[in-house]
């Protein structure tokens, strides 16, 4: 009998070790456009390849006869004790995965003790993805920690609806996703007329299912989304009506870190959005180190971006990362068995990231270093980093 990580299922199943074994069994479920959706980038998706291809050029260099029975993965984010460096980043429409969505999710989070971050596009309001999980906190931990994505938007009295919503709901810090001006160019979205699936609303920008449809993703888009935003308008207007934390999610350069140090952001996220908006940009593992020697220490630093196994998490971390952030595996574990997909997603990459640690002879996050590293050279020996 196939088993897959954490439960039974009948002989016909998939046998689910990892990632990609998950993506390949989601994507035989998922309709086309749904799976085109999800899986695409932006025009010829070399970024969405990059992503993941990257991190093979970073060599792990194990050390041996270390004593790591007693590995700890635990790390602190948000001022909360998760049990690795490991979050689900915010992503959208994730009720057309499974109709339990973002709310599934939720539950996985909390059981698997790591934060998670709600989309301004999610299918379920920010207060019920916080509800949801709260029913499944464990007794040895406090309850997990929310933020909320957010774009910058033409319509500030929504905008400061869904930040207060959030606030209220208990979110521990605004994401603003500040990469997206315009939506990058998607052909399979142009090619299928994509339209969000019938029954589907976006709570958070207070729209229903008909509206949503009337409309493509990408007009829909452009229609609340302002392409007028700068660092001065954006950090002093959010500062006036949140005491939350504020991050810029969708950093890829030195300069920009340097901006939000001087604008007194709390972090940055390392990001490219999947490789959905500009193609070409580079990998997020690529253009992380710069990112991390411009914070200084100053400012926190977290990547999203092709994490694809528990070694990838690793690599993040000993280049810098205080944290990852998941998208599409968490997709992918709703599309194959909602709640108990994502969780099996989570025990992948949890269990994955602690063998690598004891494989490399790292007994603690803080363990984990440059050190840990070298870079793939074509014309001689392993480079030290």
């Amino acid at each position: 009998m196939a088993e897959r990580v954490g439960s039974k299922h009948c002989p016909s199943d998939p046998l689910i070790l990892s990632i990609d074994d998950l993506k390949d069994a989601a994507s035989a479920k998922l309709p086309t456009s749904a799976r085109d959706f999800y899986n695409s980038g932006s025009t010829l998706q070399v970024t969405v390849a990059d992503n993941s291809l990257a991190f093979n050029k970073y060599k792990l260099r194990p050390r041996v006869l270390r004593d790591v029975s007693k590995v700890n993965t635990s790390t602190l984010i948000f001022d909360k004790k998760i049990d690795f460096p490991l979050c689900i980043a915010p992503a959208g429409l994730q009720a057309m995965a499974h109709p339990d969505g973002e709310l599934a999710t939720s539950r996985a989070c909390s059981l698997r003790n790591i934060h998670m971050g709600v989309s301004s596009f999610s299918n379920y309001s920010v207060e019920d993805v916080v509800s949801a999980s709260a029913g499944t906190t464990q007794s040895d931990h406090p309850p997990i920690a929310h933020v909320m994505q957010l774009y910058t938007m033409q319509d500030r009295a929504m905008q400061a609806r869904i930040i207060a919503r959030a606030e209220k709901a208990g979110c521990v810090a605004i994401f603003l996703t500040a990469d997206s001006p315009v939506l990058g160019v998607r052909y399979n979205e142009a090619r299928a007329d994509f339209r969000t699936p019938e029954g589907l609303g976006f709570p958070m920008l207070e729209k229903m299912s008909a509206q949503i449809r009337a409309t493509t993703h990408d007009a829909g888009f452009t229609v609340f989304n302002s392409d007028s935003h700068s660092w001065r308008r954006e950090i002093a207007w959010l500062r006036s009506v949140t005491s939350m934390q504020i991050w810029i999610k969708g950093v890829l350069t030195a300069e920009d870190v340097l901006l939000a140090r001087e604008y007194g952001c709390d972090g940055v996220v390392v990001s490219n959005h999947g490789g959905r908006q500009l193609d070409g940009t580079p990998a997020t593992i690529d253009a992380l180190p710069e990112c991390v020697e411009a914070a200084a220490g100053q400012i926190r630093v977290h990547i999203d971006g092709g994490i694809r196994s528990g070694a990838d998490i690793f690599r993040a971390v000993a280049l810098g990362a205080e944290c990852v952030w998941v998208g599409r595996p968490a997709i992918w574990g709703l599309a194959y068995d909602g709640e108990k997909g994502v969780s099996a997603m989570l025990d992948i990459l949890y269990n994955d990231f602690r063998r690598c640690m004891q494989l490399t002879g790292c007994s603690s996050v803080a363990e984990i270093t440059r050190s840990a590293l070298g870079i793939a050279r074509k014309d001689g020996p392993l480079a030290r980093l």
